[in-house]
């Protein structure tokens, strides 16, 4: 009948298992292994509590037997507790040593958590005991390169295939993967020598055909041989001449592989890419890539023959193609030149030149413009880039890339409302596009209209779901929580920022679970570079550009209620007093619960019909739960932590851990993250204003620090501030930032500025540096956003002169509505 417990489980057969266990118990009631799976059928039917108490009854009458603590692992490991899962595996060894599915259970969890030696040590057990089992071997393998025992690896795949017998004749794809694997096991090491020969030995065995020509080519050019190299790189680029890696060891192979190339070299390089342009016509890779090299008139000329060819093919995505080469200054000069000359021309004789002989077609003028509103938006010349927007909407208003491009414009412009309207009006040009509806979508929270911005995103969910924003969260639509989020915190609703946020996490929490599926599937499917590609993915997942806000955007928050318990700042509280802020927030409390009234009997019709159609209610759209949160520090450090662990080499995670540490009055933490900070970039703006306010929370300590964590202190005091006090230390970063001529960032003006106001409690120097920002030596790096920072800096600081800037900034950025009188 025990026997029947276990088919019931493998097929899934929970009630009929169910019934049958407690068939069992009524003959045997204390039979450990028979209440275990009872548990395990419980927890099964979402009865998870009532599961974890028979199990754990089970294994009270039963403590020798490896199935009760197998269940157990089995219920941890289903509540992603991998930890508590894998030490259950454990006991269950002690009870059955050789059980192969507990073993290769507790090796999925060891791989999930990275516990690469255990995960050695489990295979090689696994290898002993089925020593025919393809599989078990790999996994050994694997586990050894991701220890960095390259060496180790390489033996073990020597053994393996020196057991096998029957090689197939034609080449097999799990068997060719693995020769595969092992050749890139061979390049890691560095051996390239080693690493061909191995190729040419296995080549015939090889499914991947384009495969062997890349990593002959690669080897080839790795050991210096030249000519073949190059003929193999040619090779390739006939196969496909759009591959940019071809075309640079290409460039390798015959001598010019670097940026900075002499006349000579110009030269040959550019002969070699019309070689090829002549033989692969169809290349685009082999037209683009002479911009790069080419200068002066050489430059002019070769770029002329591209820009016609696309202008007059009317490809939307030229100067995105071309926008890398406006790191240089002359090219870009020439470029608008160029196009401008263009304009000229189409204006007149409706061709490229002045010549007239051949006429081009009306949509080349078209491109043309469209061209060069990028171009100047690019320069942040907003004037010049709307002048040639709207003459192109003018020649042809029905298209919409110029309705999106002009919202882009008015975007980088610091014009939220007007940028919407534009985004707007695209989608209305073509309602059944996703991106144009997705980013009409963006644009309109970024302009604060979250409630017009859920009415458009959700055109495009399921027509049949009852909630369409919580199906927003099941499709893991990132980028909408995040910039909601950030429009929540603008508008200083911290609650609902952090609901978004928490939803951002989770979804990476998810990414990170979905990886464990693929430690059993990928060594099955010989899917072997892949998953090694996939786990190192997933190394540095929270280094995600979406995570790093996210986290930021939830510090900031959780940081804010700690500051202000009463609440956060908004917009309409810049400048006021504590006193005038009081009376604004009691003004505020009251609208607010009338408002709330009339939400709640919205909601409540609202959740009728939510309810009627089968979908979840939202319990607290307010994110209520996060702003009661008793301890905001300590959830801002639970979002911090992975970062710490897997995006150590980022500076904002230290810059973060800082603002937690000093507030919570852990000074060797914040110590620790001041020195990781110092390690990763000595001179960033913000670091010295953290440097600055540490300083001054040790020396208010005073007393309280305890002397051990002084002596601490003292140890690093001159890695920290070079031997200097205070006032010296932040002279010394003004005269390099601020008063050179050649200084840092109004990032570093800022920060200078916000130093004074701490160290001297005198706004007025502070107000004079911040209004430094104007001299010329500033206006390369002077920036909508960071302009938006100075006036805020110098409203929080209660500076007179905050009206004088915004006079001045709306000069500068004349469209930006936050500068607006």
């Amino acid at each position: 009948m025990f026997r029947e417990l276990l088919k019931n489980y493998e097929l899934k057969q929970y009630k009929r298992g169910l019934k049958a266990a407690e068939q069992i118990l009524k003959k045997f009631p204390e039979h450990g292994e028979t209440m275990a799976m009872k548990g395990l059928f419980c927890s099964n039917l979402d009865r998870k509590e009532e599961g974890y108490d028979l199990v754990k009854k089970g294994i009270r009458f039963d403590m020798k037997s490896h199935i009760c603590w197998h269940v157990l692992g089995l219920l941890y490991r289903a509540d992603k507790n991998y930890d508590e899962a894998i030490k259950c595996y454990g006991h269950a060894l002690k009870y059955d040593k050789g059980n192969l599915q507990i073993l290769r259970d507790l090796s999925v969890l060891q791989m999930q958590m990275r516990n690469y030696e255990g995960y050695v040590d489990t295979r090689h057990e696994l290898v002993e005991l089925r020593p025919q089992n393809r599989q078990y071997w790999i996994g050994l393998a694997i586990g050894y390169h991701l220890m960095g025992k390259m060496d180790l690896s390489i033996q073990v795949l020597n053994a393996y295939e020196d057991t096998l017998k029957d090689i197939p004749a034609t080449p097999d794809y799990e068997h060719s993967e693995m020769l595969l694997y092992h050749n890139s096991i061979l390049d890691e090491m560095g051996d390239a020598q080693v690493a061909l020969d191995h190729l040419n030995a296995i080549e015939k065995h090889l499914c991947d055909r384009t495969a062997i020509k890349e990593r002959r080519a690669k080897y080839l050019l790795a050991l210096g041989r030249l000519e073949e190299a190059e003929a193999a790189y040619r090779l390739l680029i006939s196969h496909n001449p759009d591959n940019f890696a071809y075309f640079s060891g290409l460039r390798k192979s015959v001598g010019l592989g670097n940026q900075d190339l002499t006349a000579e070299e110009e030269t040959k390089i550019l002969e070699l890419f019309k070689d090829l342009q002549t033989k692969h016509r169809r290349s685009n890779v082999a037209k683009r890539l002479p911009l790069g090299f080419a200068t002066g008139e050489t430059f002019v000329k070769v770029a002329d023959d591209y820009c016609r060819v696309m202008l007059r093919k009317g490809v939307p995505s030229l100067f995105v193609n071309i926008k890398s080469l406006y790191a240089n200054s002359e090219k870009e000069q020439a470029m608008e030149k160029l196009t401008l000359g263009y304009l000229a021309a189409l204006d007149k004789s409706k061709g490229f030149d002045h010549s007239g002989s051949i006429v081009e077609p009306p949509t080349a003028l078209l491109w043309t413009l469209y061209f060069l509103a990028q171009h100047f938006d690019f320069k942040n010349e907003t004037e010049k880039a709307l002048e040639y927007i709207n003459r192109a909407i003018e020649h042809t208003p029905t298209l919409v890339e110029l309705h999106m491009t002009k919202g882009r414009i008015l975007k980088h412009a610091g014009d939220h409302i007007s940028a919407m309207a534009c985004l707007n009006e695209a989608r209305e040009l073509d309602l059944q596009d996703r991106f144009i509806n997705s980013k009409c979508t963006k644009y309109m929270v970024r302009a604060d209209n979250i409630a017009d911005a859920e009415k458009t995103v959700v055109l495009f969910t399921r027509a049949d779901i009852p909630s369409p924003l919580n199906d927003l969260v099941d499709m893991q639509t990132i980028w909408f929580s995040l910039e909601c989020a950030e429009s929540h915190i603008r508008q200083g609703q911290l609650g609902r920022a952090l609901k978004r946020l928490h939803q951002i996490e989770k979804h990476f929490i998810d990414f990170t679970d979905d990886q464990i599926d693929f430690h059993s599937y990928s060594l099955r499917k010989m899917t072997l570079k892949s998953y090694v590609s996939l786990l190192r993915f997933e190394d540095r997942l929270r280094d995600h550009p979406y995570y790093i806000r996210a986290v930021q955007g939830a510090v900031k928050s959780y940081v804010t209620m700690f500051d202000k318990p009463e609440g956060a700042d908004t917009p309409e509280m810049e400048g006021m007093t504590e006193a005038e802020k009081k009376k604004f927030r009691n003004k505020q409390r009251k609208a607010e619960l009338k408002a709330q009234k009339e939400q709640e009997e919205k909601k409540a019709q609202a959740d009728q019909e939510v309810l009627k159609k089968g979908g979840k209610v939202d319990e607290d759209p307010e994110g209520l739960k996060y702003t009661k949160k008793e301890d905001p520090l300590g959830e801002a450090l639970k979002l911090l932590r992975p970062l710490q662990d897997l995006a150590a080499n980022r500076i904002e995670t230290h810059l973060m851990a800082f603002e937690l540490y000093i507030r919570k009055k852990k000074f060797l933490l914040a110590l620790k993250s001041l020195l990781k900070s110092i390690k990763i970039d000595p001179n960033h703006a913000t670091l010295h204003e953290q440097l600055v306010r540490f300083r001054l929370a040790v020396e208010a300590a005073g007393s309280e620090i305890k002397a051990n964590t002084k002596t601490v202190l003292d140890q690093h005091w001159n890695t920290l501030y070079h031997g200097k006090d205070l006032s010296a230390f932040a002279a010394e970063f003004v005269k390099k930032n601020v008063e050179s001529n050649n200084p840092g960032s109004v990032d570093h003006v800022i920060a200078a500025a916000m130093v004074a106001s701490l160290t001297e409690k005198e706004v007025g120097k502070a107000s004079d540096l911040l209004f430094l920002v104007e001299q010329d030596r500033f206006k390369d790096s002077r920036t909508l956003e960071n302009t938006v920072l100075v006036l805020k800096t110098l409203r929080s600081m209660r500076s007179s002169r905050a009206q004088e800037f915004k006079t001045k900034a709306h000069a500068w950025f004349t469209l930006a509505t936050v500068f607006k009188p």
